[in-house]
């Protein structure tokens, strides 16, 4: 994968997070990385590691391990998290032989994790988002 195509898929990944009710970028690790929240908490994670293309995405341990499994050549625990963590976290290599669908999915998943680990008055506030913007 060239330059281009690195920026595209990024750029296509980080359009379809954004997509997502309350979803914004933050940058508290610097400008090399976009880190997509909802509610203040992380779900997705777009970066470059020695010049790869990479998401780390949130989700539940079972669901994150099938796709490590499904994919072990592209998908592997957060690599940066610390190991008590790992479980929840996937870095997926964007060179790999994942579709674009199958990355959304992941998001999805991840989105859909972190909202429901949110309290339950933040949950209603998202909820009170996306009514607003009739999503």
């Amino acid at each position: 994968m060239n330059k281009d195509e690195s920026r595209i898929i990024h750029k296509k990944l980080l359009e379809y997070c954004l997509t997502k009710t309350g979803a914004y970028i933050d940058h508290p690790f610097g400008m090399d990385s976009d880190i997509i929240k909802v509610k203040n908490r992380i779900f997705a994670q777009l970066f470059s590691l020695n010049n790869t293309p990479m998401i780390t995405v949130n989700g539940d341990p079972v669901t994150n391990d099938f796709y490590r499994q499904m994919y072990p050549e592209y998908i592997k625990r957060g690599y940066h998290c610390p190991p008590v963590q790992q479980p929840y976290f996937n870095t997926i290599d964007l060179t790999g032989n994942i579709t674009e669908s199958e990355l959304f999915v992941m998001i999805d998943n991840s989105y859909e994790y972190v909202v429901s680990k949110l309290t339950k008055k933040l949950q209603k506030e998202l909820e009170n988002e996306s009514n607003d913007f009739g999503q």
